[in-house]
């Protein structure tokens, strides 16, 4: 397939704000789409170059890009970072430099999807001495092919900032529609797979009764089940009328553990591979999970290695991404496993298994140690006795409790209603930041505000909520800065644009309705809590959450 009939899909795609239009219009291009390119075309009309789940990453810098343009137009670097500062977007400024060079090269060749495709595979191999030079030959001989309006979309879903209005939400509904298959069942297959290039090869080939055939494989992480929110015990009960577990509710990192024989695979809750990062939770799964293959899920926590006291999250979260002295940062920072769910067991899925049962498989492979076992849990229809040990979980540093339903089943990637989270804090939202404007003063060297926002799930972009500054120390400004600045997509005088990566927590007092904000919300008196390390933007809040704290908000004032 041509390039560039990809390329006049995404720029229909840009002409229109409408999701129903866009729907549409991802619909018409994937049923047309030859089968063996399905996959590979509706990964790319996500603006991603691999799926979800894997954990390859083509970590292409703007710097990289810069060079690549310079080598193809004959252009000084400075000179194409002046142009992508006057466009506010590199694409579009690539787009201009190309029309302004005179002529192809008379080797140019058609820029076909397989050979795009083919060059970005070949990037994340790259390492090493002399890689950073291979990678922007690669990314050379694309760009020197490429007519402008090629160059535009190239360059932008080489850097993953595609600006089309195209999320996830926009896939599943345009599949939806392009093979009249319920969206449900399409969100089912898709939280099991985390690839909807294989959801839709599997609906080509089979239909709807091979995406009730999904299975889960050891390896793959699936999206975790969310839970909702309860101000106490009694109405915790009420809502699993009768019976239910409580658990305790750990301030720490939620992991999916994998386990093949002696392989272990271990996945934060955002799908990434922290394996490496955390050798101690390898040993103890290998030693201490009898079965040969399984997934389980639990809250690994940071404690004190002097106390055994548990850690807040923001000091475990040092070592999520540490690829260098691990050994020492295990020392500093050991932790301990809690587990609490199963979703597989030795060839079978419980996803449809109920709680209960789960449990009772999970208890039934587990040889429990000091720091890796079981939950803390009590099962009971009593409210008095569940006040008693929540008010045990809080007394011993985590944050509350999880109410679950004995009789539920596991929903991979659904903020369900037999699943509620009980704590003493109110409600927060996980934001991006998405921009951000220079401090003043003695914080001029530092970015001094930042604008947040939430998820749009049909489009995938992130619309503004209001800017926090508050809870921010000096110490904070500038780690935040040193954490944003490779982020920056355009400045104009103080306002900077950021791309939308990184998730920090926000405490707020009240949400209101807002014409000044494109969410049509604002947040009063936003507070930086913590840096989401564990989160990616696919993971932070979305508008239908802030809607319904909105509404719940209502209710409680009345």
């Amino acid at each position: 397939m041509e390039f560039k009939k990809l390329v006049k899909c995404y720029e229909s795609l840009e002409a229109t704000t409408k999701k129903l239009e866009k729907r549409d219009i991802v619909a018409k291009f994937i049923k047309e789409c030859p089968t063996e390119l399905l996959s590979t075309v509706v990964t790319l009309l996500e603006g991603r170059i691999f799926p979800a789940w894997m954990e390859t990453e083509l970590g292409v810098a703007e710097n990289i890009m810069f060079k690549a343009l310079a080598r193809v137009t004959g252009l000084n670097e400075h000179a194409i970072k002046n142009e992508t500062k006057k466009a506010g977007d590199i694409g579009t400024a690539a787009e201009s430099i190309l029309k302004k060079k005179k002529q192809r090269t008379l080797t140019a060749k058609v820029l076909t999807v397989e050979n795009v495709y083919k060059n970005l595979e070949k990037i994340p191999t790259l390492t090493g001495t002399g890689s950073t030079g291979q990678k922007i030959s690669l990314i050379a001989e694309l760009v020197s092919n490429a007519t402008p309006e090629e160059g535009r979309y190239l360059v932008r879903l080489i850097l993953e900032v595609m600006r089309i209005g195209v999320g996830e939400g926009i896939i599943r509904n345009a599949l939806a529609v392009a093979y009249e298959i319920e969206p449900d069942l399409i969100d089912q297959a898709y939280s099991i797979r985390n690839d909807y290039g294989e959801v839709a090869q599997l609906i080509r080939s089979g239909g709807k009764r091979a995406l009730e055939k999904v299975e889960l494989e050891v390896g793959r992480p699936l999206k975790p089940m969310l839970a909702q929110k309860v101000e106490t015990a009694q109405e915790g009960l009420d809502e699993m009328k009768g019976k239910a577990a409580f658990q305790y509710k750990y301030d720490g990192m939620r992991v999916q553990i994998h386990k093949s024989g002696n392989k272990i695979l271990v996945f934060t809750r955002r799908l990434d591979n922290i394996t490496k990062q955390f050798p101690e939770l390898v040993e103890s799964a290998k030693k201490f999970i009898k079965a040969d293959k399984t997934i389980v899920e639990g809250e690994a926590v940071g404690i004190s290695p002097h106390t055994r006291k548990p850690q807040p999250f923001q000091k475990l979260s040092q070592r999520i991404k540490r690829k260098y002295g691990i050994e020492e940062m295990q020392k500093q920072i050991p932790v301990e496993m809690n587990l609490f769910d199963i979703m597989y067991l030795n060839g079978k899925n419980l996803l449809n298994t109920p709680y209960v049962e789960r449990w009772k498989k999970l208890e039934s492979i587990l040889e429990e140690t000091r720091d890796f076992h079981l939950a803390e849990n009590l099962v009971t229809t009593d409210a008095k006795k569940a006040d008693g040990f929540y008010k045990k979980s809080l007394s011993l540093g985590h944050e509350g409790l999880m109410i679950k339903n004995l009789d539920a089943k596991y929903m991979p990637g659904s903020r369900v209603k037999y699943m509620y989270k009980l704590k003493i804090e109110r409600e927060t939202l996980d934001l991006v930041i998405i921009g951000a404007i220079w401090g003043e003063g003695r914080r001029a060297k530092w970015l001094g505000s930042y604008f947040l926002g939430a998820r749009d799930p049909d489009t995938g972009n992130f619309v503004e909520l209001g800017k926090v500054a508050t809870g921010l120390t000096d110490e904070d400004l500038e780690n935040l800065t040193k954490l944003v600045k490779p982020l920056v997509e355009s400045e104009h005088i103080k306002d900077v644009k950021i791309k939308p990566k990184l998730v920090v927590e926000i405490a707020f007092d009240e949400i209101q309705k807002s014409t000044k904000y494109a969410s049509g919300y604002a947040l009063r008196f936003p507070r930086v809590k913590r840096i989401r390390d564990d989160k990616g933007p696919d993971d932070a809040d979305d508008l239908e959450r802030v809607a319904k704290l909105y509404e719940e908000q209502k209710k409680a004032k009345k």
